[in-house]
């Protein structure tokens, strides 16, 4: 099944909560897309604290979605008010990718897709370190080195699982059967990447799908797991249009905020 896309992102009557301008234009649209995702997916690893298999690996975790919280503050920041950006946007103004939103699964999913979207942000971060927007740059240059630890240290464990166990090996299996359709959604191309690519602001997705495509491939390779076949299946987050899970993840990240709106510690 293929899902609906929205040829662009339309705020809602009043304009975006916390956002500079109150409308959302097309480079504001490039990094919210980037700081969503980071912000989503630091939301789903920071649920592990406390259930992570050992302890090292609870603290990994944990200290990758402080990583990706820091990256999302950094440019939500950049475009308006981090909290209202945060707390105060409804579903649909949310540009994430679909894939940071699902639950994590069991280990060998959280694993599989922190490496699949390590090695997409890595490149990612790489490629805005030469943006023509300095702030931006400027948090690139953080952000990559943080990139690089994540991903390798999520290589390692697919490597560890995929090539492991028969139990092991079958449930990487079934995290990449999973996961692999929503993957698509990382390398989508549209009228906000095109625009972001002419002015120098980032590149267009789709220019990192074949050097990702390379990554993910040699570390499969070596966890004796094989590419799966490409499906015709369209997530859509980045463009407003989420999976069911995605209420429920901001019912819980939001509350506390919007219960005691101005409340401080």
């Amino acid at each position: 099944m293929t899902a609906p896309k929205l040829t662009s992102f339309a705020a809602p009557q009043g304009g975006v909560q916390g956002l500079s301008g109150g409308r959302a234009g097309p480079a504001d649209n490039y990094i919210l897309r980037l700081a969503d995702t980071c912000l989503i997916w630091s939301h789903r690893l920071s649920e592990w604290c406390g259930h992570a298999p050992v302890l090292e690996e609870d603290i990994a975790l944990a200290n990758t979605a402080l990583d990706l919280l820091g990256q999302a503050r950094a440019l939500l920041s950049h475009v308006g008010d981090e909290d209202r950006l945060a707390y105060l946007r409804e579903e649909r103004e949310f540009l994430n990718v679909t894939l940071a939103e699902l639950p994590n699964g069991d280990f060998a999913f959280t694993v599989l897709r922190n490496f699949v979207l390590s090695s997409w942000a890595l490149l990612m971060w790489q490629r805005l370190a030469t943006s023509s927007d300095e702030h931006l740059s400027a948090i690139a240059g953080k952000a990559v080195k943080e990139a690089r630890y994540h991903r390798e240290h999520a290589a390692d464990w697919v490597v560890r699982l995929g090539d492991g166990t028969e139990e092991s090996a079958r449930r990487m299996a079934s995290a990449l059967e999973r996961l692999w359709p929503y993957c698509a959604e990382l390398f989508d191309a549209d009228e906000t990447d095109r625009e972001a690519s002419a002015s120098g602001l980032g590149p267009a997705w789709s220019a990192l799908a074949e050097a990702w495509r390379a990554d993910v491939s040699a570390v499969l390779d070596d966890a004796a797991m094989a590419l799966p076949a490409d499906s015709a299946f369209r997530s859509d987050g980045k463009r407003g249009r989420h999976s069911e899970h995605m209420g429920r993840l901001l019912a819980e990240m939001q509350y506390l905020h919007r219960a005691f709106p101005g409340g401080v510690w």
